[in-house]
C-alpha cells in the first residue's frame, strides 16, 4: 500500500459522522479513491450478541496459542513480547503501532479459532465502565489455571519464555538491533531485567517495573469486583472522550490541540526535550491500563499485567485498544465530515510519519513480516474490517463544529510555590460552562516523572485547593482529574525530561462554578499534583502550566 497525500484523505468512511450515530447498525470503510465498499471483517460492541460469539471464538484462538512452543511466535507470550520490545507511548505512533499490532493479533486468532470471521470485539468502556462479564470466564482472564503453567512463579516463566527469548535474540536482524538499541535493549539480559523489575543503575528490583505478573495477581478487578474507580469512570467519562475528539490536527505542538501525542524522532525513542501526552492517550488509555493492573490499589505493587509493557498478557489488553483504536476512526470519520485533514498537513512531517518502519509484527502464520511502514496501517482498509454501532450513544452524538482558529489560544500561567496560577478570561469560563459541545478550556499541566526507587505513577490535578489538601475524591470540587504514566521508565528511554498532560476542565470545579456575574475580568485558577489515593503520599511541583481557551 503506497498512497499519496490526496489518497489518504480518502481513506476513511464515506459516511458522515451524522451518518455514523444514526439509529440501526452501521458499518463501512472506503477503498484508497474514497470509493465506499463493505469490509470483510467487523469489529463489533462486546455487549452485543455478535460480540459475545466473537469472545468465544477469542478464548478458542488463545488456547491454541497456549499451546504453541515457546518459539513459535505465535505463542501467546511470545507475541506479548511484541509490545515489551517495541511498542510506542507518548509519541504519535501510538495508534497507528497498535493498529498494526492489533490487526496481526487478530488475524492470527481468526486462524487458530477456526473462526474465518473473526473480528476483535471492543470494549466501550464509556458505555460499560467495568470489566465485561464474560472477560472473567476461562482463559479471557489471565488469572485462570490454564496460565498457571507458565506464570505460577518468576522460576517457572523464566525457565519456559527466558530460552526461547535469547534463541529469538540470537536470530534478529540489523535494523531490528538498531531499534533495539534506542530502546536500550542490547542483549537479552537486558530484555529479561524490564520482565524482571530489575534496575542495573539502581543495582535492585523494583517491584512496581516488573513486566511478569504471577497467575494469581495477574489481574486486579475481579468478579465480583469488576467495575472502575471513580476517577477512572471520570477518565472515561463522555466529557473526557468528547474533549479527546475535539482537536482539529492530528498533530500539533500544543498537546491541548493535537489529537496524537508527542512527535518523537522515531517510535522508539524518547521525545526531544518533553514527552506530551494527549487528552485520550493520557486519560482513558492510561487510566483503565492502570486501573485493572491495579496501580492505586496495591500501590507500591507488584502490579498485574496491564499496568506494564506485557500487558498483552491480559486478554482484555486487545479489546481495551480496538476502543482506542475506534475512536481514532471516529475522530477520522469526523474531520473528513467536515473536510479537515486526517494526517500531518506538514509535508516533511508527513513523510516522517508515514515512513516510520515498524520491524517486529508477526502474521497468522507465525512468520515476522520484515519492515513495514507506518502508511501501511493508517487506514482500517490494512486489515479490511470496520466498527459496528448499534445504536446511538451519547459519546458519538455529533460534536459542534471546533471554534476558528483564530479565536483559539494558550492562556500561559506563572509558575509560584510548586504551583502555577493561570488567568482565564471570564468569557472563556462562561463558554465552557454553557456550552454542550465538548470542553472548551484544557489545561497543559507539566510535571516531571519521579524516577528511580520512586514508583509513583499517578497524579491528581487540583484546582484552587485549600493549601495543603493531600488527597480528594473524584467528586471534590477542587479535582479536575488523574494524570496517568503507563509502564515504568524503561533502562534505555530514561524519562528523565518533564511530561506535559493535556487535561479536560469538568464545568463542575467549584472555581469555574464561582464565577461573579460580572462580565470583565478573568478567574484565577491555581492547579497543583498530589498522589492519586493509593500512592506514596507526596506533593509534585507543576513545573508549567497552561489553559487552551476557545470562546464563542
Amino acid at each position: 500500500m503506497r498512497y499519496s497525500r490526496r489518497d489518504f484523505l480518502a481513506t476513511t468512511a464515506s459516511a458522515s459522522l451524522a451518518s455514523l450515530v444514526a439509529p440501526g447498525a452501521w458499518a463501512s470503510s472506503a477503498t484508497p479513491a474514497g470509493t465506499a465498499v463493505q469490509a470483510r471483517y467487523h469489529r463489533y460492541n462486546v455487549t452485543t450478541p455478535e460480540g459475545q460469539r466473537m469472545l468465544a471464538s477469542y478464548a478458542r484462538g488463545i488456547k491454541a496459542m497456549l499451546a504453541l512452543p515457546a518459539d513459535d511466535p505465535r505463542n501467546w507470550f511470545r507475541n506479548a513480547f511484541v509490545h515489551l520490545m517495541d511498542c510506542p507511548h507518548g509519541n504519535w505512533w501510538f495508534y497507528v503501532w497498535h493498529r498494526g499490532y492489533v490487526g496481526y493479533f487478530e488475524q492470527t486468532i481468526r486462524t487458530l479459532s477456526g473462526d474465518p470471521q473473526f473480528a476483535m470485539p471492543y470494549w466501550d468502556w464509556t458505555e460499560l465502565p467495568r470489566i465485561p462479564p464474560a472477560m472473567f470466564d476461562g482463559v479471557l482472564t489471565p488469572t485462570d489455571s490454564a496460565y498457571a503453567p507458565y506464570t505460577r512463579n518468576l522460576a517457572v516463566f523464566t525457565g519456559f519464555m527466558r530460552p526461547a527469548l535469547q534463541r529469538y535474540w540470537d536470530q534478529l536482524d540489523a535494523g531490528q538491533r538498531g531499534q533495539l538499541k534506542f530502546r536500550g535493549y542490547l542483549t537479552a539480559d537486558d530484555v529479561w531485567n524490564d520482565v524482571t523489575g530489575y534496575s542495573a543503575k539502581e543495582q535492585t528490583g523494583i517491584s512496581g517495573n516488573a513486566a511478569y505478573a504471577i497467575t494469581c495477581g495477574a489481574r486486579y478487578l475481579w468478579r465480583e469486583n469488576p467495575g472502575f474507580d471513580a476517577k477512572t469512570a471520570s477518565a472515561v467519562s463522555p466529557d473526557t472522550i468528547r474533549a479527546g475528539l475535539s482537536p482539529i490536527d492530528f498533530y500539533n505542538a500544543d498537546v491541548s490541540r493535537s489529537f496524537t501525542s508527542s512527535r518523537t524522532a522515531s517510535h522508539v525513542v524518547q521525545p526531544d526535550g518533553a514527552t506530551r501526552f494527549s487528552v485520550l492517550e493520557g486519560f482513558p488509555h492510561n487510566k483503565v491500563h492502570n486501573c485493572i493492573g491495579g496501580v492505586g490499589a496495591v500501590d507500591p505493587g507488584p502490579y498485574g499485567n496491564m499496568t506494564n509493557f506485557l500487558s498483552p498478557l491480559d486478554p482484555i489488553f486487545y479489546l481495551h485498544h480496538a476502543n482506542m483504536d475506534r475512536l481514532w476512526d471516529v475522530w477520522t470519520q469526523q474531520q473528513r465530515s467536515r473536510g479537515r485533514p486526517i494526517m500531518p498537513t506538514d509535508p516533511n512531517e508527513q513523510r516522517q510519519f508515514m515512513n516510520e518502519p515498524f520491524r517486529f509484527f508477526v502474521n497468522a502464520q507465525g512468520r515476522y513480516v520484515g519492515a513495514r511502514p507506518a502508511s501501511e496501517f493508517f487506514s482500517t482498509a490494512a486489515f479490511d474490517y470496520d466498527y459496528v454501532y448499534a445504536r446511538r450513544t451519547e459519546l458519538l452524538e455529533a460534536t459542534a463544529p471546533p471554534a476558528a482558529e483564530g479565536t483559539v489560544r494558550l492562556v500561559r500561567g506563572t509558575p509560584a510555590d510548586g504551583a502555577v496560577r493561570v488567568a482565564v478570561p471570564n468569557e472563556a469560563v462562561r463558554a465552557h460552562l454553557a456550552t454542550s459541545a465538548p470542553r472548551q478550556l484544557i489545561a497543559e499541566v507539566t510535571l516531571e516523572r519521579p524516577r528511580g526507587l520512586n514508583n509513583t505513577r499517578e497524579f491528581d490535578v487540583l484546582i484552587n485547593a485549600p493549601a495543603g489538601t493531600a488527597s480528594v475524591t473524584a467528586d471534590s470540587p477542587y479535582y479536575a482529574g488523574t494524570v496517568s504514566f503507563f509502564g515504568p521508565s524503561m533502562a534505555g528511554m530514561d524519562h528523565s525530561h518533564p511530561t506535559t498532560f493535556a487535561v479536560p476542565l469538568p464545568p463542575r470545579l467549584g472555581a469555574l462554578q464561582a464565577l461573579s456575574a460580572s462580565t470583565g475580568g478573568s478567574t484565577t485558577l491555581e492547579i497543583r499534583l498530589v498522589a492519586s489515593s493509593g500512592q506514596a503520599p507526596q506533593a509534585l511541583p507543576v513545573l508549567d502550566a497552561s489553559i487552551l481557551v476557545s470562546p464563542r
